[in-house]
């Protein structure tokens, strides 16, 4: 094959890859974690409780220590609330 066309393809790679990860930044910039709202099954990643340590593995729905990414400013109106509410209530 080609040295030229390998090169060219690896390079394609990197690149296409950079501006991939760069787009997931900027739509979590757009976002907050919302806890509480997550239904079984469908979490955006690890809980608070250290149960589970990925997304797809919660299985109640509205678990208290689930959480969803949502848009920035709806949490609240969805009846979820913020890491650190939910930690505090957690210590009680």
């Amino acid at each position: 094959m080609n040295q030229r066309l390998i090169i060219s393809s690896a390079l394609s790679s990197v690149l296409a890859l950079g501006l991939l990860s760069n787009a997931g930044a900027e739509d979590k910039a757009d976002k907050e974690k919302c806890f509480g709202i997550a239904k079984a099954g469908q979490n955006d990643c690890a809980n608070l409780s250290g149960s589970h340590s990925c997304a797809g593995q919660s299985k109640v729905d509205m678990g208290a220590d689930e959480w969803k990414y949502v848009a920035k400013g709806t949490c609240l109106e969805l009846g979820g609330k913020s890491a650190d509410e939910v930690k505090a209530e957690m210590k009680k």
